[in-house]
């Protein structure tokens, strides 16, 4: 069976967020590449960590040397500042079976095209319906922004129902994947 890996537009899921995914990473030891414009000092943490435990779990049979060879799952890939760079960047690298981790609608769709499974920051899983359903919004919106008729409203906070809902989403397609 195939590994199973993440890919994680990074730079705008929340730090409470992204410690759910590192932390289950370290103990899973799943491949998972995060992506943004700038290098996210949680997660180069959760490298080291990574590179720790996998050396310690083999330390009894390797020599030193040999351990410290082992390099961390968790990748950590920072792309030039620009529209979509990190978004290329996760398309280039995803590969099914995955899971990746966006609320950007274009990059869900590219995502999904691919065979992975996606999820959003707030625990909703992007189908194709339900990107076509949320372009659609976008458009219309965009165009009564343009008119004058309607302004951007303000997103619903992260409260602990949403960091649970979006657990509780990574654990279901996680499982899927499994």
């Amino acid at each position: 069976m195939p590994m199973i890996r993440l890919y994680i537009d990074s730079d705008s899921l929340p730090v409470r967020h992204r410690t759910i995914v590192l932390r289950r990473l370290i103990a899973s030891g799943m491949e998972a590449w995060f992506a943004a414009d700038r290098a996210l000092p949680d997660v180069l943490k959760a490298i080291e960590e990574d590179k720790r435990v996998r050396r310690a779990a083999v330390r009894e049979t390797m020599t030193r040397e040999e351990a410290r060879r082992i390099g961390s799952n968790i990748h950590m890939e920072v792309v030039p500042t620009g529209d979509g760079s990190a978004d290329d960047r996760l398309v280039e690298l995803a590969e099914a079976p995955g899971l990746a981790i966006t609320h950007d609608i274009p990059l869900a769709s590219r995502l999904l095209g691919k065979g992975l499974i996606v999820i959003d920051d707030r625990g909703n899983e992007y189908t194709a319906d339900r990107i076509r359903e949320r372009l659609s919004e976008r458009e219309a919106n965009a165009r009564f922004r343009e008119m004058g008729l309607f302004s951007e409203g303000r997103q619903q906070r992260f409260d602990e129902r949403t960091v649970r809902a979006f657990a509780a989403a990574f654990d279901k397609a996680l499982s899927r994947l499994s």
